[in-house]
């Protein structure tokens, strides 16, 4: 594993301002609204002298009796524990307040390199300002402004000096990336928590309370993945804060980097509109699906309620007809274990390659069964179909009339593909070219 720093600090005193900086980029959602950061929030850094891995924390107040900041205390210090490197990032404009000298004096008993930094301090004055924090008695003080990098690029020096320079670099096995997304409220988190077997994120009954995405590597049997804990999506109308707009952005980017997306529906609730938004996001992505029904343990069972759900989803979702179902509780660990046996099965699936002898077969085998509609009063000829891509399965058809293949034909040949090859849970896509192309 790479090493680990974190950021930890109060709610507001510019973590994630100083995480982007870090990162290159802005991976990390910053807005003046103070905890804005509710989870640990991973990113690999390669930009320095040794590559690490640099974890943001939402704020921390040691003294708050509020749940949802007690919560958030938890993490920032589950962070802590499993660093390498701590950053204390304190408010130079806010000056230095009771909380931060409780901070200090927990972490002047931590083992490990720990470095004090006063944040927001763009100039001169802000740095005359900055002199009431060396009360805390801390050794070496770090003045920076993270939005303007002032200062970043020495305290950075430090910081990869003191990693553990004998870590091992990450190597090029092959991760599956499992992106969790749904509407708010639907259990994600708790799901991400289950899957785990601790609380890696925040779970909180109130609707939103994930807002960045928050990724986590494991192992599961010997296999390595990444876990990708995404903000509830709502619709458009419901997106009236800018906050909001950045979690779902993240969210549809989220998909975009998986390879395997569990789209959770709340079972209390029954599929909706914006469940048929949210798995429309994710196949249009070309990505391997679950359908995963959380909740299913709340509600009063006959011997006809899993039939009328499945038919259900089968109804609402007829692109998505391939993928398979789960019905789980995240609370209790009901059929948990199944998802991961799931994930499994359509990753095989969604990165397979099929034969151009067998593929073929069962191509003249469907055209000579069932004829191409004719288009412009001219027949359409096939010629011969190879494989061309993975993750999803890709396609070339090659024919005298790519224009003139109709969508209900195209359907016809994915099932078709998808029934012989058994690719179960992955899209297919099929591209028509013209004879004299070649891919």
């Amino acid at each position: 594993m790479m090493p680990l720093v974190a950021i930890v600090g109060r709610p507001n005193v510019g973590k994630s301002t100083l995480f982007n900086r870090l990162v290159g980029r802005r991976k990390a959602i910053v807005d003046d609204m103070p905890g804005v950061t509710r989870d640990r929030n991973y990113e690999t850094v390669t930009r320095f002298d040794v590559p690490f891995i640099l974890i943001d924390t939402g704020g921390f107040e040691p003294v708050s009796q509020d749940r949802l900041l007690q919560q958030m205390r938890e993490q920032s210090q589950l962070a802590m524990d499993e660093a390498d490197v701590i950053i204390f990032l304190m408010d130079g404009r806010a000056g230095l307040t009771p909380s931060d000298v409780e901070v200090v004096e927990m972490l002047r008993r931590v083992k490990k390199p720990v470095f004090y930094v006063v944040n927001k301090v763009d100039g001169e004055k802000l740095e005359n300002d900055a002199a009431d924090f060396f009360s805390l008695g801390v050794g070496t003080l770090h003045t920076i402004s993270a939005e303007h990098n002032r200062g970043v690029n020495d305290l950075m020096d430090e910081v990869v000096a003191a990693l553990p320079q004998d870590s091992a670099r990450p190597d090029d096995e092959e991760i599956t990336r499992i992106a969790v997304v749904g509407r708010p409220n639907v259990g994600k988190s708790s799901l991400v928590n289950r899957l785990l077997g601790f609380e890696r994120v925040v779970a909180n009954p109130t609707p939103g309370t994930t807002r960045d995405s928050v990724d986590t590597l494991f192992v599961s049997n010997k296999k390595r993945y990444l876990l990708i804990d995404t903000a509830g999506i709502r619709r458009k109308g419901k997106t009236t804060q800018k906050l909001e707009k950045y979690s779902v952005v993240d969210s549809l980017r989220s998909i975009e980097r998986a390879d395997v997306v569990l789209i959770v529906i709340n079972a209390e609730e029954g599929v909706t509109e914006q469940d048929e938004r949210i798995a429309g996001y994710a196949y249009e992505a070309g990505r391997a699906c679950i359908f995963v029904v959380n909740k299913w343990d709340s509600l009063e069972k006959n011997n006809t309620t899993l039939g009328k759900f499945v038919d259900q989803i089968k109804t609402e979702f007829k692109y998505l007809a391939f993928a398979p179902i789960v019905f789980v509780s995240a609370k209790s660990g009901q059929r948990i274990n199944r998802i991961m046996e799931e994930v499994d099965r359509v990753m095989v699936q969604y990165t397979k390659r099929v034969s151009t002898a067998d593929l073929n077969r069962v191509f003249s085998e469907a055209v000579e069964t069932h004829h191409a509609p004719l288009s412009h009063g001219r027949r359409v000829k096939f010629y011969y179909a190879t494989q061309v891509g993975t993750k999803p399965p890709k396609f070339v058809v090659f024919t005298n009339q790519p224009e003139g293949v109709h969508f209900s034909y195209e359907r016809y040949l994915i099932n078709k593909f998808r029934e012989a090859f058994d690719f179960t849970g992955t899209p297919l896509h099929i591209i028509f070219r013209g004879r004299d192309r070649r891919e």
